[in-house]
């Protein structure tokens, strides 16, 4: 059965969509940390990131950072972060959250319930970065 992630991929779920290339593609949380908290993942269905062949997994770290610094130029903090935890989706996907201080790390705390609206303005600013 895909993941919720490849489904997305497929178009068979919606996201806010931030970026996007022939292998990987980011978009917003839909239950953020904080306001610009994004995912990233490999096109190619995977679970965990170490079983990534290196060429996936170098590509993908190179494509966070370009999403990294769309959100930076985007979404005020003092840094963007980037956890990879795998335990939420059997599927590969770095969070990339705008820092102002460690505990918005934190996935143990309450998320952020944005509208719509919210959602999508987030997304096509860092988009709009991106580009």
């Amino acid at each position: 059965m895909a993941s919720l992630f490849t489904r997305i991929v497929q178009g068979e779920i919606p996201c806010y969509k931030v970026a996007e290339d022939e292998n990987f593609l980011a978009f917003l949380d839909i239950a953020p940390l904080v306001k610009g908290h994004t995912l990233v993942i490999p096109k190619k269905e995977v679970d965990y990131i170490f079983d990534l062949d290196d060429a996936t997994y170098s590509g993908l770290a190179i494509f966070a950072k370009q999403v990294a610094k769309a959100i930076d130029k985007v979404i005020p903090s003092k840094r963007v972060g980037m956890a990879v935890v795998g335990l939420e989706v059997p599927h590969v996907h770095i969070h990339l959250v705008p820092l102002q201080t460690m505990s918005d790390l934190d996935f143990t705390r309450p998320k952020l319930q944005l509208a719509k609206e919210e959602m999508e303005s987030i997304a096509a600013a860092i988009n709009k970065a991106y580009i």
